[in-house]
């Protein structure tokens, strides 16, 4: 525990909830005590020499004196890496079954004794004693495995492990899920243990709501992914390697992962990035379509009023701002302030709500409901009479329901790695639903415990199903919120199966993107937040998570801060705002300035369901790191202030006070500024105005992005779609990928794919098609030209 958090709990011992909280983390210490049993005296092992091997359909099994590795290259190019009988499944990353084997893969003997896979992408070396190397097809090392190294109970129980890896001197690493101190991933140790800060994070803060063992390695030679599959807790040390100056030698990256249990199998992708993701979406699911309102200005309201619920949008319209949903919850963040789950009592304190949200809807503005995983534990109420009647919550060793403190009173949780218990659970959305939400979004669910000492969780020794595998907490904590996602976009699909779902998650694991997106917590709301808030949707990107964002209200700070918040957000995925009157506050000035960023937002929508499609189809993230295209360019790969919205957009947010200019590193090509339409040429860095009213957005020579038409313009009124072209450089071309809307239900929409060029001073802008290109025919708008 750290300081601020013993101070906190020594503040709050006295209070009722305090008290509460200390019951129950006395509880969990005593569950631990009786349900885990002492590990007692443990037996080393490494693999050994290797004795044989065995081929198999796409690699084969090498077998060592005290271990066995099985490789198998699937069709595609990832490579699965198994040790001690490890299979591909049970997975709860993998999107249904594995892929199949590459049968054109061979296993075959390597010099020195040891054996080695070649296949069209990447080689796959196994030393004599175990160590396995990833190279290029032309022969330079990608990562090094080095032997694993067990822990193994005298007395029986799970096996702890460590796998050390080197990588590349110029390597960097990204992924992990996602961290507040940076994508790129710096000397230090990482957590993999889905955790609630007990205060908003800020850089340095670790671990935070979504851990995933995801390594994403990008160097000179090409870009790898590293995941292992294991959900148990573990930690993540990361060294940076250095290159030999002269004719000094390369000291090598390292990376070492050590897992308190579970299998040792990994996956491992080679490539470019976009292919890099595009491999991993395959692997574990391609990201959820949200609909298309979900792309709009959302905001946060936490009441059990319906008064203020009205108010909250009477305030957008009032000001002038745009909406697309609000989302509500509980004073307190737990639902609606009667079962912490949010799934009852609605009714009683909103007895208008069906009428309010078809007022709503016919505005253009869903509601969205906050539901949390822990369900009021008292005899009477429905929900938790039925989940406890069933068997359905989470059990100590001695099969008593485990209790923890949620709101103002205990509570108990649904076993989500139970199938009955995930269809159980998915039933209660209908209630929701015909109240008139349109949409949940997962909230304190890691699970989180309150207790006043010694994390925020159930104890290690809950039991579990695991789906027919039966575990402790230890495993299943990591992937609570993950089938708990599960459970509700199965919900959704089963009971609107003619809409999308929406589904927004502060927690979750690999593979969540299959069922929605992520949403940051409690980011700190000072000047480090920002950077914390770009550092965890990238990092999210990277590990296929592509629909993600942050809350921004007037919290802890001065007008600037609130606009450079705001400004930041607006170019973010998920964008949501807690309160509307906020600009109003600060005076007519950022209110005017507040209202063009969401304004802006709302042109850029036909751009964002683009983007939306995309990764749907690729897996590429909406926003991306400046080396997406070009990651052997080292420049980029240390840029860390800016990001690419796209292919077609460069967003350089403010991240410091009192700025009003900031130096922008641009990858290669034309670049131009949004507002001013000065063009800039990289690769290099410039230094660009930022003024108060706006951050430096850039967009690349020869893009095509469809935008909404301003009421007035082109003649085609403020739904019409109009494709934005920015004129390529002289001698060069562009173009650009362009999906519209069919609307929020499962209509397959056609891509189009644009090109443009200058022709004797004119931009040409035509569409590409099977029977060759053709003009556009909708309206075209050309900016750039000199």
């Amino acid at each position: 525990m750290d300081g601020r958090n013993l101070v906190r709990s020594v503040r709050t011992f006295a209070t009722a909830q305090g008290l509460r909280a200390a019951r129950s983390a006395w509880r969990r210490h005593r569950a631990d005590a009786v349900g885990l049993p002492a590990r007692g005296p443990e037996r080393a092992r490494v693999p050994g020499p290797a004795t044989g091997a065995e081929p198999l359909p796409g690699g084969g099994v090498v077998r060592f004196a005290r271990s066995e590795l099985r490789i198998v290259v699937a069709v595609g190019g990832a490579v699965f890496l198994g040790w001690d009988g490890a299979l591909p499944e049970p997975s709860y990353a993998l999107a249904g079954a594995p892929p199949e084997p590459d049968a054109r893969v061979e296993l075959e003997p390597d010099k020195d004794g040891g054996w080695r896979v070649v296949s069209e992408r990447l080689t796959v070396e196994v030393s004599r004693h175990g160590g396995v190397e990833i190279r290029t097809p032309g022969g330079v090392v990608l990562r090094r495995d080095l032997p694993p190294r067990w822990w193994e109970p005298v007395g029986g129980g799970a096996a702890r492990w460590v796998q050390r890896s080197e990588i590349a001197a110029d390597a960097r690493l990204f992924g992990l899920g996602g961290r507040a101190s940076g994508p790129r991933l710096r000397d230090g140790v990482y957590r993999l243990w889905n955790t609630a800060p007990r205060e908003g994070f800020r850089p340095g803060e670790d671990p935070l709501h979504i851990t995933m063992p995801v390594q994403l390695v990008v160097a000179d030679a090409a870009t790898h992914l590293a995941f292992h599959d294991n959900t148990w807790e573990g930690r993540v040390s990361v060294r940076e390697g250095e290159e030999g100056a002269g004719s000094g030698h390369d000291r090598p990256g390292t990376v070492e992962l050590r897992m308190e249990g579970g299998p040792l199998r990994s996956w491992v992708l080679v490539g470019m990035p976009a292919r890099v993701l595009f491999g991993w979406a395959q692997l574990t699911g391609t990201p959820a379509l949200p609909p298309s309102w979900a792309l709009g200005v959302q905001r946060v309201v936490r009441t059990d009023s319906e008064e203020e619920l009205r108010r909250a949008a009477d305030a957008h319209r009032e000001l002038g701002l745009p909406l697309s949903a609000v989302h509500v919850s509980g004073p307190v963040g737990d639902g609606f302030g009667g079962a912490p789950s949010g799934l009852s009592g609605d009714g009683d304190r909103f007895p208008s709500l069906p009428e309010i949200a078809k007022d709503l809807r016919e505005e253009g503005v869903r509601l969205v409901r906050a539901v949390a995983p822990a369900v009021s534990a008292v005899p009477g109420e429905a929900v938790y009479d039925r989940g406890s009647s069933a068997g359905l919550f989470v059990r100590d060793a001695r099969g008593v329901e485990v209790r923890g403190t949620a709101g103002p009173q205990e509570c108990v949780f649904p076993d989500f790695t139970e199938p009955r218990a995930r269809e159980w659970w998915g039933e209660l959305y209908e209630e929701g639903l015909a109240q008139g939400f349109s949409g949940v979004w997962h909230d304190r669910n890691e699970p989180m415990a309150c207790t006043a000492f010694g994390g925020t969780t159930l104890p290690r020794s809950s039991r579990h199903a695991l789906d027919g595998h039966p575990g402790d907490h230890r495993e299943a904590h990591n992937v609570y919120a993950l089938e708990m996602a599960r459970a509700a976009y199965e919900a959704l699909r089963r009971l609107r199966p003619d809409e999308r779902p929406f589904l927004v998650s502060r927690s979750g694991w690999a593979g969540m993107q299959r069922y929605g997106g992520a949403w940051s917590g409690e980011v700190s709301a000072g000047w480090p937040g920002l950077r914390a808030t770009l550092s965890l949707v990238l990092g999210l990107g990277l590990c296929g998570v592509p629909y993600a964002g942050r809350d921004v209200g007037a919290e802890g700070g001065s007008s600037e801060l609130y606009l450079r918040r705001l400004q930041l957000a607006a170019y973010l995925p998920l964008l949501r705002t807690k309160e509307a009157t906020s600009p109003r506050a600060y005076g007519p000035e950022v209110a005017a300035h507040a209202r063009a960023v969401l304004v802006e937002r709302a042109r850029l929508g036909p751009y964002f369901v683009t983007l939306a499609q995309l990764a749907r189809l690729t897996g590429a993230p909406y926003v991306r790191p400046l080396w997406w295209g070009c990651p052997e360019d080292r420049a980029l790969r240390d840029c860390e202030d800016a990001f690419l919205l796209g292919d077609s957009l460069l967003v350089a947010p403010v991240l410091e006070r009192g700025t009003d200019r900031r130096a922008v590193r641009l990858p290669r090509g034309r670049w131009y500024d949004t507002a001013t339409g000065r063009a800039y040429d990289g690769p290099g860095q410039v230094l660009v105005d930022a003024p108060l009213s706006r951050i430096p957005v850039l967009a690349r020579a020869g893009a095509v992005l469809p935008v909404l038409d301003t009421a007035g313009e082109e003649g085609g009124g403020a739904d019409r779609v109009v494709l934005e072209v920015w004129a390529p450089a002289v001698g060069r071309t562009g173009g650009g990928l362009v999906v519209r809307d069919p609307g929020d239900g499962w209509t397959e929409p056609e891509v189009e794919r644009w090109t443009t060029r200058r022709v004797k001073g004119r931009v040409v802008v035509k569409r590409v098609t099977d029977g060759g290109p053709v003009a556009a025919e909708g309206p075209v708008r050309v900016r750039g030209l000199e």
